[in-house]
Formats: C-alpha cells, sequence, structure tokens
C-alpha cells in the first residue's frame, strides 16, 4: 500500500499552524457530495456546502494543502489572465461581464472568508502590482488600467516617482496598482479552509488517494486503499496533479513547475526600501516572475522553474539574483529556503470548468491566480451542486479537451521558459 506523499519542505511547512486533523479513510461510507482533493478549489467547495448544510466528504491523497495550495507565491489577485474587454468579446456581453466581475472580485471572498473563519494567515490587502520593465509592455499596462477604470475599478496607473516609491525599484517603467489584492500565508490559509470547514460539518480525510471512480446505480462509488463512498454527486478539484481518475481531464492541463526562494528576515531598514507599500508584484515579462515581503520582513521571489520538485534556496540562485537586480540593497541577504510545486496551465488561460457527466463536475487550470480564483471556483462548484443551471454560472461549463502531444508537455514548458529568458534577457 502506497504511502501517504510527506509535505515538501518550505517556508510555509515551517511556519504555518499545524493542520487539523484528517484522519485516512476506514471502511465504507456515503454521503451527498465527494470531494476529490484538498486544496483551495476543494476546500472551499467543501466548506461552502457544509455550511448550507450539505453532507460532504472530502478525499485527499496527502494531507490539505499539500499541493500547490500549500506551496504558491501567496499573491491574492485580483481578475482572470485576459483584459475585460478580451472576455466580454469571447464570451458575449452577459456571460464575458459576470466572469469579469467574479475575477475581481474573487479577492473579497478570500478576505472574506479570512476575517469570518478567523484564519491566522497574515492576510494584507496590500494591493496587487502589475509591472511592466520593458517598453514593449506599457501598452498592456496602460489597457488594463484604462478598461478596469472604465468600469470604475479601483487601480491607479503608476510611473515615473510613484512607481518607484511603490516598488523601491528601479526597474520598472509602468504599472497598475489594484488595491482589491493582497497577500497571504497560503499553507496556512489552507489549514484555515479545512478547519472552517470541519467546523460547518464536512469531514476531511487525508491519506486517502481515490484509486477509481464508477457509476454505481443511482450514484458514484470512490473506491480508495482502505475503504471506499458513494455519493450522489462528485467534485474533482486536483488541478496541477490531476491523475487519470477521468479520462482525459490530466490531458487537458500543463502541470507547469513554479518555484519560490524566501531570505532570511530583512533589517528594518532594508525591508521599509523593498516594496515599502507590501502589495505582492507580478511582471508582465515572457516569464513570469512574482515578488512580496511577509509578515516577518522575509523577501519571497518565485517564478517558472526548471520542471521538478525544489528542496533547497541553492537551487534557484537565479531567482535570488534577480532580487538583487530589483533591489541592489538586497545582494547580502541569506536564502534560507526554496521549494517548487505545480499549477494548472490552460491553452486558453481560461480556469475550466467541466461536467463530463450527470453529478459529476470538475475545475481546474488557474494558470498561476489560484489563491483568488481557485477560492471562487469551488464557490462555483457549491452553487452547481446545490442546483444553480448552467445559465447562472459566472464560468461557462466546457467540454474536456484534452491537448494534443500532451507527453511531451516536460519538454516543450522547458524549452518555452528557456526562449522566454533568452527574450527576457535581450529585450525581444
Amino acid at each position: 500500500m502506497a504511502e501517504t506523499p510527506a509535505l515538501p519542505p518550505s517556508l510555509y511547512a515551517d511556519t504555518a499552524p499545524p493542520a487539523p486533523p484528517t484522519p485516512p479513510l476506514q471502511g465504507d461510507h456515503s454521503c451527498a457530495v465527494a470531494v476529490v482533493g484538498a486544496g483551495y478549489t476543494g476546500l472551499s467547495a467543501a466548506l461552502h456546502l457544509a455550511e448550507q448544510g450539505v453532507d460532504v466528504t472530502v478525499l485527499e491523497a496527502a494531507e490539505p494543502g499539500w499541493g500547490a495550495s500549500g506551496r504558491n507565491g501567496g499573491q491574492i489577485n485580483p481578475g482572470l489572465k485576459d483584459d475585460p474587454d478580451a472576455v466580454e468579446a469571447r464570451f458575449g456581453r452577459a456571460l464575458g461581464g459576470r466572469m469579469v466581475a467574479m475575477g475581481y472580485a474573487a479577492p473579497d471572498l478570500v478576505f472574506d472568508l479570512v476575517a469570518r473563519h478567523g484564519i491566522a494567515c497574515a492576510a494584507q490587502r496590500s494591493g496587487t502590482i502589475r509591472a511592466a520593465y520593458a517598453a514593449r509592455d506599457v501598452p498592456a499596462i496602460r489597457a488594463s488600467f484604462e478598461q478596469c477604470a472604465r468600469r470604475d475599478m479601483p487601480v491607479e496607473l503608476l510611473e515615473g516617482d510613484a512607481l518607484r516609491a511603490a516598488t523601491g525599484s528601479a526597474r520598472y517603467v509602468c504599472a497598475m496598482l489594484d488595491r482589491r489584492g493582497g497577500q497571504l500565508e497560503p499553507l496556512a490559509y489552507a489549514r484555515g479552509l479545512a478547519a472552517a470547514a470541519l467546523r460547518a460539518g464536512a469531514r476531511i480525510h487525508g491519506g486517502t488517494r481515490v484509486t477509481r471512480l464508477v457509476r454505481d446505480s443511482d450514484a458514484w462509488r470512490l473506491d480508495t486503499p482502505r475503504g471506499a463512498v458513494r455519493a450522489r454527486q462528485v467534485i474533482l478539484a486536483t488541478n496541477g496533479y490531476t491523475d487519470d481518475l477521468w479520462p482525459g481531464l490530466r490531458q487537458s492541463i500543463v502541470p507547469v513547475f513554479s518555484a519560490i526562494t524566501a531570505s532570511e528576515p530583512m533589517p528594518e531598514t532594508l525591508a521599509r526600501a523593498v516594496l515599502p507599500m507590501r502589495s505582492s508584484l507580478y511582471e508582465v515579462g515572457r516569464i513570469t516572475v512574482y515578488v512580496r515581503v511577509d509578515g516577518a520582513n522575509r523577501l519571497l521571489i518565485g517564478g517558472r522553474s526548471v520542471q521538478r520538485e525544489v528542496a533547497r534556496a541553492e537551487e534557484l540562485r537565479y531567482l535570488s539574483d534577480y532580487a538583487a537586480r530589483l533591489w541592489p540593497e538586497t545582494a547580502g541577504l541569506r536564502w534560507t529556503h526554496g521549494w517548487a510545486g505545480r499549477i494548472a496551465i490552460t491553452t486558453d488561460h481560461y480556469p475550466h470548468l467541466h461536467e463530463p457527466a450527470p453529478g459529476l463536475l470538475a475545475a481546474l487550470g488557474y494558470n498561476g491566480r489560484g489563491v483568488a480564483m481557485a477560492t471562487m471556483m469551488g464557490r462555483q462548484l457549491a452553487r452547481r451542486v446545490q442546483g444553480a443551471a448552467v445559465a447562472e454560472l459566472d464560468m461557462p461549463v466546457t467540454p474536456i479537451a484534452p491537448i494534443p502531444l500532451h507527453r511531451f508537455w516536460r519538454v516543450g514548458v522547458e524549452a518555452r521558459i528557456a526562449w522566454g529568458r533568452v527574450q527576457d534577457r535581450f529585450g525581444f
């Protein structure tokens, strides 16, 4: 029998509050809704359902927050990847408008859950900065700002002295500040969601990998190594760690590794010079880089990585070296942690919501915006389970579409990252 995967080493694993007890499933059970995966999507869905009195069981192969939900950059980013005009042009004014509103309201949901359930995860509503360092990317920043401002969103265009004051860095030439965003400690947030769901009446079983999902008369049967669950409805919420439990789902996303390195706590004087507003920042470039300073004055910087697990800061020198390029004063910092995790990328860069069979739902593909979007998609799933019509949801329900030549994803991702770094380095 396979052992439960251990929690990978990270800054979050060292500092998060203890996990709530989630013992493995033993024996055969039944429930109204079974959720596979205890990341933000599954935990949010379970919490929203349990609060409405729905009998829900969560089955997790490891422990809540084991995947990207407990390893990400901790940025709470508003919006979808595409700008509002592009979303509405693609999906129409009605659905596209709801998608835009949902995406930009996703941080509201995160901060509301944190406050309502007393989740100790160092959440700060300090804003999100989308920053450009190359002139080629300035029009995109300006377009995003114009479209958001036209919709009366709380955004600001930052340039010159205002941009330098917000970031503490001379590298950036233009940025948009969205004050709805912010940051939190990811594993602490996941564990807090799990604890809240348990208090609301959900059951969560860690160390319980679902090995088979089959239709059993008028319900679904989920087999695990030590028992089984029979449920009227099932939610698949496995994102970047999706396996072959349902045909084609794993092949519909690219599970890209993103890595983060964290410094020792910075002296107060230095900490005041780096991202003084404590906004989280992500760059508009060929290869994503994201940065924040946590509540203990540690500098965290992340980006696309080698396509494997990482366990030491020394493996991510390119990130800490880049931090020193952004803030030369940080050149002498000691970097104490380095880790990586899989995020799920979709070919169209939108989250995907599927209903491949009656009573079976799946949501995945947050494209690096999972803290807010996965939490929000959990609520969308809960709405559908409770009877909301497809036309009432704020995301389209689409067929599962496997990516051609998916088995070569690792080679393709590594080539794309290498070429993107060349383009960023030489400015084309």
